[in-house]
Formats: structure tokens, C-alpha cells, sequence
């Protein structure tokens, strides 16, 4: 058990440090991190926001999120996969019942894992989900579809699966990952972020109690903070991608890389031009982490005092960070062989990692409309829609 946010932090930078020597090796390899993962559970880690009513830590949003950034920055296939376990911890502290609450926490706090079955693919778009929860006539349901990027899935002991009941309304259905006719394959073919395993889940006439079944569609008739929190933790991994990337440079440089022989030094950390692209880089990984604490701290006191300005703050906060931290991995992740050199783009060093890291996170969902929803806000007041991405 972890009792409180220091403790949080603490565990989070120990595990960053011990995780980081394998990142690169189990990325070329494509190792799934089963043992770091065991690891990282065994800490207590993945129950810190499990309410303090029900025994857990409730660290803040700030906590999570550089516990995060601080996972990312060692390895962040590994950060990414229990992104999903946390928004779906906050679906239950949101519209749980008290029983569902009461028996879901105490699967957290024993070391149950939720994995995620959300996404579809070939859809008209990304709410159009056709996954189906149909109700018996003895009250329970059958649920039937295919999910794709199922990340945290492969790991899980509970999957949690959106889907539209016969009011097409929406509902996230815990599912036992032993269900009977529910099939998880690993199919994840992706460039970057290759050690996640989010891969396929199908569903065919899986049976699952009313217990277990959450109207997660209440969640957006009111203010609300499901998105802003899960926008929160993608923003922490691509913060913490800027910052593992720079620190990989700079130790290539100070340890790999020779001078220019233009310069006159004689090693290439003495280079004013590589330092000066290094202090560049630096303020956009500052920038990015100061973004990431601001919004963090949105989060938190819009949970204190919820209403609808609170919520759109902290929306346009998370929105703003996001973008910017997507940016500025990217970019950092691609400066790293311009200050390296030749030598960096050896495959077998495999640095190109950072890279397609942060190229392949950084496509969940397009910066360009969090940039346009800033717009709307700061020019006529308009608040971002509720629609869970915010």
C-alpha cells in the first residue's frame, strides 16, 4: 500500500530509475514488460487513486500526473499501459454505485489491473461505437463487438469495454479477462510504442451481471472531469517522452559524439552551436513539464469546486498542455540525432525509439482541434464540449 502522494512520487522515480536500463532492449526486441509490470503493480502504484473512503492514497491529479511523465521518461510503452487502468478507476469514482465502488476498489487495492476495449476500427468515426450490450430477460446482458488498440488489455485482470446499450446510450461493462467468449490477441503491429500490446479484443455473446455495468453516458449530462483527467496522463507520457529523449541526448553527446572540426574543441559538449541548441531544447522540455503542472493543478481544484466554468478551466488547461507537450517530444525526440550525429542513427542503438514514441502517442487525438477549442474559448468564452477527450 502507498499511503500518500510523497510516497507516490518516491515509488515512481525508484521504479523509473530501475526500468530504464531494459527500455531500449525490450522496444527492439518487442519484450512485453510482464516482469516490470508485476513490478510496478506489487508497489501499490496502480491503486493511488482509489478514494480514501475505501482505503486508498487519493493522491492528487498533480501526483498522478509526474508520476507519469516520471514513468515515460524511462519507458514509455510501459507508462502508457496503465493510462487506461486509471480513466477507468475514475468511470467508477464518477457514476460507480456504492456497492460496485465498494467491490471494484478493493480489486485495485488487492492488485487487479483494468485494461481497456474501447476503440473501434472501420467506424465512421471515433464515438460511433458499435459494440452492443444487450439486455436478457433476466436482467443481465450479452455483449457483442471488436475492439482495436485495446491497450492494457493483453495485462488485465478486468477489461472494461464501451459500448452503446439497446437506448444507444453509453455504458462501460467489467469484464473478467477469463470471460468465456471473450478473446484478447496481440496483434500490435504499431512503429512506436510497440511494447503495449494493444492489440484486439473480440467479444462474442459475453455474458455480464448488471453489477457490473456502469452508465457511463450520465457522466456527460453535467460538469465533468473523465476527459480532462485521461488527457491529463497522455500529456504527462508525451512530457516525460521530451524528457527521456533529451537526457539520451545529452548523455550521447557528453560521452559518443565527436566535435565539428570548424569548432575548435576538442569534444563536442565544448561546442557553443550544441550548446546552444541544447539550452533550445531544454526550454521547450521546461515549457512542457511547467504546462503539465498548470493543468495538473486545474484538475485539482475544479475537483474541489466542480461546476461548469471549473470544468471548461481545467478542459482548456489539460487541452493546452497536450498540444504543446506532443510538440515539443516530437520535436525534441527529432533533434536528438541532429546534436548526435552520424552515429546515433545506428539501428542498433536503437535512439529512433523516442522517436517513434512520441509520433505514435501523439496520435490518439489531433492537437489541431485541442488548438481550436483554446481559440474558441479565449476569444468568445466558448467552453469545450463534453464529449470526453477534453
Amino acid at each position: 500500500m502507498i499511503r500518500d502522494d510523497t510516497e507516490a512520487l518516491r515509488t515512481a522515480a525508484a521504479l523509473a530509475e530501475e526500468f530504464r536500463p531494459g527500455a531500449s532492449g525490450r522496444d527492439a526486441r518487442r519484450e512485453l514488460p510482464r516482469a516490470e509490470l508485476d513490478r510496478l503493480t506489487a508497489t501499490g502504484l496502480l491503486a493511488v487513486t482509489v478514494p480514501a473512503a475505501h482505503g486508498g492514497a487519493d493522491v492528487s491529479a498533480a501526483t498522478l500526473a509526474e508520476v507519469f511523465r516520471l514513468l515515460a521518461s524511462a519507458d514509455a510503452s510501459l507508462a502508457q499501459i496503465p493510462q487506461s487502468h486509471f480513466a477507468y478507476v475514475n468511470v467508477l469514482r464518477q457514476q460507480g454505485s456504492p456497492e460496485q465502488q465498494a467491490f471494484f476498489f478493493a480489486e485495485v487495492l488487492a492488485g487487479r489491473r483494468f485494461g481497456n476495449a474501447q476503440s473501434e476500427a472501420g467506424t465512421k468515426h471515433l464515438q460511433d461505437i458499435r459494440t452492443r450490450l444487450v439486455r436478457g430477460e433476466d436482467g443481465s446482458y450479452l455483449l457483442t463487438g471488436v475492439k482495436h488498440y485495446s491497450t492494457g488489455a493483453l495485462f488485465a485482470d478486468w477489461i472494461p469495454v464501451l459500448a452503446r446499450a439497446e437506448d444507444d446510450l453509453l455504458h462501460v461493462a467489467y469484464v473478467p479477462a477469463d470471460a468465456p467468449g471473450l478473446t484478447v490477441t496481440d496483434d500490435w503491429d504499431g512503429m512506436g510504442q510497440r511494447t503495449t500490446a494493444s492489440g484486439t479484443v473480440e467479444l462474442a455473446d459475453v455474458a455480464v451481471p448488471p453489477a457490473h455495468v456502469v452508465p457511463h453516458h450520465l457522466t456527460f449530462t453535467g460538469p465533468q472531469l473523465h476527459g480532462a483527467l485521461a488527457q491529463l496522463l497522455h500529456t504527462a507520457i508525451d512530457a516525460g517522452i521530451a524528457a527521456g529523449a533529451l537526457a539520451e541526448a545529452a548523455e550521447f553527446v557528453r560521452t559518443r559524439s565527436r566535435p565539428w572540426f570548424e569548432s575548435g574543441y576538442d569534444t563536442a559538449a565544448e561546442d557553443p552551436l550544441l550548446i546552444q541548441r541544447f539550452g533550445e531544447l531544454d526550454l521547450r522540455r521546461r515549457a512542457a513539464d511547467a504546462l503539465l503542472a498548470t493543468a495538473a493543478r486545474a484538475v485539482d481544484a475544479a475537483r474541489a469546486d466542480l461546476d461548469d466554468d471549473s470544468a471548461a478551466e481545467a478542459s482548456i488547461a489539460v487541452a493546452a498542455a497536450k498540444a504543446y507537450a506532443g510538440s515539443a517530444a516530437l520535436e525534441i525526440a527529432d533533434a536528438l540525432f541532429e546534436v548526435s550525429g552520424t552515429r546515433a542513427a545506428l539501428d542498433s542503438l536503437n535512439l529512433h525509439r523516442h522517436w517513434r514514441d512520441a509520433r505514435t502517442h501523439t496520435l490518439h487525438d489531433p492537437a489541431r482541434w485541442k488548438i481550436q477549442h483554446l481559440g474558441r474559448y479565449v476569444l468568445n468564452g466558448t467552453r469545450p464540449p463534453r464529449h470526453g477527450l477534453l
